[in-house]
């Protein structure tokens, strides 16, 4: 099993950054998606979620509005579209696979967003 996040990196104050979630191993359509960020002395926090079809997304109140997420099936991808970003949003931003009806999850290794001028 294997979720492999890319995209992130260093922008600017207002910029934007794709993220990018590869899925591997596990039966990706059975999976609802999730991206979560931990800030420098801060605990992790959920950050967005789609469900097993796209159908349904939910975002932080921190990102509603900025952050867009979406899936591809057929790639057994995810994506975290991420605009007018503050320095708040410096975080590390990581992939999580939740299994349907399972307690199967699984976790990325998370890939580095820093917003500063």
């Amino acid at each position: 099993v294997q979720l492999v996040e890319s995209g992130g990196g260093l922008v600017q104050p207002g910029g934007s950054l794709r993220l990018s979630c590869a899925a591997s191993g596990f039966t990706f359509h059975y999976y609802v998606m999730k991206w979560y960020r931990q800030a420098p002395g801060k605990e992790r926090e959920w950050v967005a979620g789609v469900t097993i079809d796209g159908g349904r997304k939910d975002y932080a109140e921190s990102v509603k509005g900025r952050f867009t997420m979406s899936r591809d099936n057929r790639r057994k991808m995810v994506y975290l579209q991420m605009n007018n970003l503050k320095v708040e949003d410096t975080a590390v931003y990581y992939c999580k696979a939740e299994g349907m009806g399972s307690t199967n999850e699984y976790w990325g290794q998370g890939t580095q967003v820093t917003v500063a001028s």
